[in-house]
């Protein structure tokens, strides 16, 4: 079982659905404030490299990377916002918020799995 699909831990910690998200909000918040990347300020091959196009190839990914990072980190923020254990549940049952599966939901698993 991913360490972020347990039971929430005794009073004063966060379950780790919260422990999870707050990873995803921290990744997101770092990378709109990360300086754009630009060819001069990070390790790719000079300009003298055989190869040209290993050269272009990382200038596109550098220069996409924080945008995309962002997307992807907020994505993930407002699944893991959809897909919460439901906090008014019968005692004993655990229910996803989301698509109202068993929790944990498959879809907080993977993220699980895909994050941790």
């Amino acid at each position: 079982m991913s360490p972020f699909a347990r039971p929430a831990p005794r009073r004063g910690h966060l379950s780790e659905h919260a422990q999870l998200l707050q990873c995803v909000q921290g990744i997101q918040e770092r990378s709109v404030r990360a300086v754009p990347w630009e060819p001069d300020t990070v390790g790719i091959p000079d300009a003298g490299s055989d190869s040209a196009l290993a050269r272009i190839n990382d200038v596109a990914f550098y220069a996409n990377a924080r945008d995309e990072v962002t997307a992807l980190a907020g994505v993930c923020a407002d699944l893991l916002r959809l897909h919460r254990p439901e906090e008014q549940d019968e005692p004993g049952g655990h229910h996803c918020l989301g698509c109202r599966l068993p929790w944990p939901c498959t879809t907080f698993g993977e993220l699980s799995r895909l994050l941790g």
